[in-house]
């Protein structure tokens, strides 16, 4: 969880980003909310993992546990917009990133449940056909990867390409979409 950007939006005197840990059905996702929205979510593989993102990265920056209610109220939240993807966009985000990788991640918004793009066919459709790298750096730097549906792009020969959480959750999301 890239920490630089969400820390170095915050405007002074504003309080620092809360973290919260909820359920999914791939196992346990930590987010990060600040007082303008979700701006980072990602799966947490192991518990080694988890203790490790507190004790290096959240501690040091001062980001506190949501309260219970909080953590319930946004978990839930989330929860809704993993089932119904139409629930995105209802969500208040807080996404730092380039306009470029914005622009990126709301073209990413647009690609239906059980279909893929290439990167080539994605940087086309966000009038830079030529930045192909630039997409698949997008893609990796998308901070909600598990919302903002990156694992739907692949190589334009068809093999899975990368993805910031790994290729078999990469794989198994675009099983379990039946685009696989």
């Amino acid at each position: 969880m890239n920490l630089k950007p969400i820390l170095a939006s915050l405007v002074p005197g504003e309080k620092p980003p809360q973290w919260g840990e909820f359920q999914t059905g791939w196992g346990n996702a930590v987010f990060l909310v600040t007082p303008r929205g979700l701006a980072a979510l990602q799966p947490v593989m192991s518990d080694e993992a988890f203790q490790q993102l507190l004790e290096e990265h959240f501690k040091p920056a001062g980001i506190q546990q949501l309260t219970p209610g909080q953590r319930t109220l946004w978990s839930q939240k989330i929860s809704e917009a993993l089932v119904n993807p139409e629930l995105i966009r209802a969500l208040p985000l807080d996404l730092q990133g380039s306009a470029f990788q914005k622009m990126v991640w709301e073209q990413l918004l647009q690609i239906p449940s059980g279909r893929t793009l290439s990167y080539s066919e994605l940087a086309k459709h966000v009038g830079r056909p030529r930045a192909v790298r630039a997409v698949a750096s997008a893609c990796g730097a998308n901070p909600v990867p598990l919302l903002i549906p990156c694992h739907r792009v692949l190589r334009k020969s068809g093999q899975l390409g990368g993805y910031a959480l790994g290729l078999d959750l990469k794989r198994r999301l675009l099983h379990k979409e039946g685009a696989l």
